[in-house]
């Protein structure tokens, strides 16, 4: 997707309400708001961006397709971005957070980044899948999908539950954080990036093919109706990229850098890659064998070393790296640990300075559960920072109030 372009789509409009909550607060209001917030923020981007709707007025599904295809045609530069709110009626009472459904022709990488940048906005992450018509399994349930041609990137994005009063509330009060959230993901996807991290809150893991509750329970070490009770879950079935909340039962991750385990991995791969042995890989994790799951959270690292200010030295590091991601200096570097060269080692522990008033970005942090931590906003660490999206990279230093 280079040379992005947008076109946003505020559900509903003029006659026709959506859903409407029992203190009488309408879809067409709230997708309004949302979408012209979110059309302003992409205007910042420099990004090309269009309006299917700015008023309020009603727009049939032909017309909106139309609007949506005059806007810049069907190719593959176009992303669609259709903001929704969803209801859950009184079968499922109580629903709350996010969904993104996208089209049968697109993978799931769009989908999965918006998503999972919601989910570190603060937003609950319930899943991301596409539907299928029933009388025709071959196209798309939805129209937005099914008929904006064959190469745009159609995405649905339900920011949260109406007819849940708490999810409905934040919404009205998070919305631009979660509209924040959804323009990071789509330039990211668009500069091939994947957004991976996850809110500290909560962890999480995104189901795959092939998944099952007992497989993802014994991965984790709890079990099954642990593993539904904490998901509100009645059943054992699941969905591709549904998302599971996942209980942190071995340890706090504030405390230890982490790796997830991915296909193709092992043991000496891991260790190698962070300067351990494998049995200090295994000591580290109270492992007994070799075997590894996809998705296993491993700790690779102590990041409180022994009193707050010991780094490890990984593949790719240098003086000077290091020494930008702690605010100092490579000569200051060199006199803390009285070196006489440039030349570091993979697995050797450095001591660095360390600041009451900065915070160094950790696998799995957010702008917002940072900001949650310290007592402050998302836009007001995004202002001492300078900075102009949410995006975090790991080990980036942040200055705190």
């Amino acid at each position: 997707m280079n040379n992005l372009q947008v076109v946003i789509d505020s559900g509903h409009g003029g006659t026709d309400p959506g859903a409407v909550s029992s203190s009488g607060v309408r879809e067409k209001d709230l997708t309004l708001m949302i979408s012209q917030y979110m059309y302003d923020e992409f205007q910042k981007r420099g990004v090309p961006v269009t309006l299917v709707r700015s008023v309020d007025e009603t727009v049939s599904p032909t017309e909106r397709v139309n609007r949506i295809l005059a806007a810049y045609g069907d190719n593959p530069n176009v992303v669609i971005i259709s903001n929704h709110i969803n209801a859950a009626g009184s079968a499922t009472q109580g629903a709350e957070g996010a969904e993104v459904i996208y089209a049968l022709r697109d993978d799931s990488k769009l989908a999965s980044n918006i998503l999972t940048s919601l989910g570190n906005a603060g937003q609950k992450m319930r899943k991301f899948y596409q539907r299928r018509l029933p009388s025709d399994t071959s196209k798309d349930y939805y129209f937005i999908h099914r008929n904006t041609g064959s190469n745009t990137h159609p995405v649905i994005v339900e920011y949260g539950f109406i007819d849940n009063p708490e999810d409905l509330a934040k919404i009205q009060s998070n919305y631009k954080e979660y509209v924040d959230a959804v323009v990071d993901a789509v330039i990211a996807t668009a500069e091939g990036k994947t957004i991976s991290s996850m809110p500290l809150d909560g962890n999480y893991y995104v189901v795959k093919n092939g998944d099952s509750l007992w497989k993802i329970a014994n991965m984790y070490g709890i079990t099954v109706d642990e593993l539904k009770k904490l998901n509100n879950l009645t059943s054992n079935n699941l969905s591709v990229g549904q998302v599971l909340e996942i209980p942190d039962t071995s340890f706090n991750n504030s405390d230890f850098e982490t790796y997830t385990v991915k296909a193709g991995d092992s043991l000496w791969k891991i260790a190698n890659m962070y300067g351990l042995t494998v049995a200090e890989l295994k000591s580290l994790n109270g492992l007994s064998s070799d075997n590894l799951s996809i998705g296993q959270v491993l700790k690779v690292s102590d990041n409180l070393g022994d009193s707050g200010n010991v780094y490890t030295v990984k593949a790719g590091d240098s003086l000077w790296n290091i020494a930008n991601r702690y605010g100092t200096t490579v000569d200051e570097l060199k006199r803390l640990n009285n070196l006489t060269s440039n030349v570091l080692n993979i697995g050797q522990t450095l001591k660095v300075p360390v600041s009451n008033n900065t915070y160094t970005v950790k696998a799995g942090d957010s702008l917002w559960n940072i900001a949650n931590r310290y007592g402050t906003t998302v836009d007001e660490l995004k202002r001492l920072n300078n900075l102009t999206s949410n995006v975090l990279m790991i080990g980036q230093v942040l200055n705190l109030p």
